[in-house]
């Protein structure tokens, strides 16, 4: 799969879906974990991205899938231990998205103390929404309301500004791990309001400032 960002001279393909956990305090206070002081990356396979207007399949393997809304950071130019300076440089553009998760088998792994990336990395698991230029006026990803509704209800009505690692931290921070690539995408994290989606629901993800990303939820 490859991506268009408008402005960019080529098609991207994405390659490392880098998501952040834990990114608002409202939502670590949901889950009951604590907030912490550096940022929680874990990944995604490129397998679990799919792109607006298709549908999030619920496996066979989980009970309780959740929804989790973000903003997405499309890195357009590489680099290896990018300042957090010069960090809003190599992103090309962004997204609304959504980080699906099985929530029971999330929990599960949890009690166990193994890890949970089975949890989030299913087909389907990291829908992605039209992408806008990062240097389109009057986008702010500091400064954005962020909402995901389900069937026309708001479960989730937040804001960029209580993130607690900016998309600049999170840009420099993931870069002193892994080289960045064109293509990458940084899933931001989500505000508190997550919940279980059904057979039949219909997902509208929006970031203020960005097209939506409506999906449907298929079993």
């Amino acid at each position: 799969m490859t991506i268009d960002v408008p402005g960019h001279a080529d098609p991207l393909r994405p390659g490392k879906l880098l998501c952040i956990g834990r990114n608002y305090a409202g939502h670590a206070a949901e889950m009951k974990s604590d907030v912490p002081d550096e940022p929680m990356v874990f990944l995604k396979p490129s397998t679990a991205l799919v792109r607006g207007g298709g549908a999030v399949a619920l496996p066979p393997q989980s009970e309780e899938v959740h929804h989790e809304v973000e903003g997405v950071a499309v890195v357009g130019t590489g680099g290896k231990n990018i300042s957090e300076e010069d960090a809003l440089g190599h992103v090309a553009g962004y997204a609304a998205g959504l980080d699906m998760t099985a929530r029971d088998l999330q929990r599960g792994a949890k009690e166990r103390r193994h890890p949970w990336s089975v949890a989030k990395g299913f087909d389907t698991f990291a829908p992605l929404g039209p992408i806008v230029p990062a240097e389109e006026a009057g986008l702010d990803m500091q400064d954005a309301a962020i909402r995901l509704s389900v069937n026309g209800e708001t479960r989730q009505d937040g804001h960029t500004r209580h993130m607690i690692f900016s998309v600049a931290q999170l840009v420099a921070y993931c870069s002193g791990i892994f080289t960045l690539e064109a293509g990458d995408l940084i899933y931001t994290g989500t505000p508190e309001g997550v919940g279980p989606v059904e057979d039949g629901d219909q997902l509208e993800a929006t970031v203020e400032g960005l097209p939506p990303l409506r999906m449907s939820v298929r079993r």
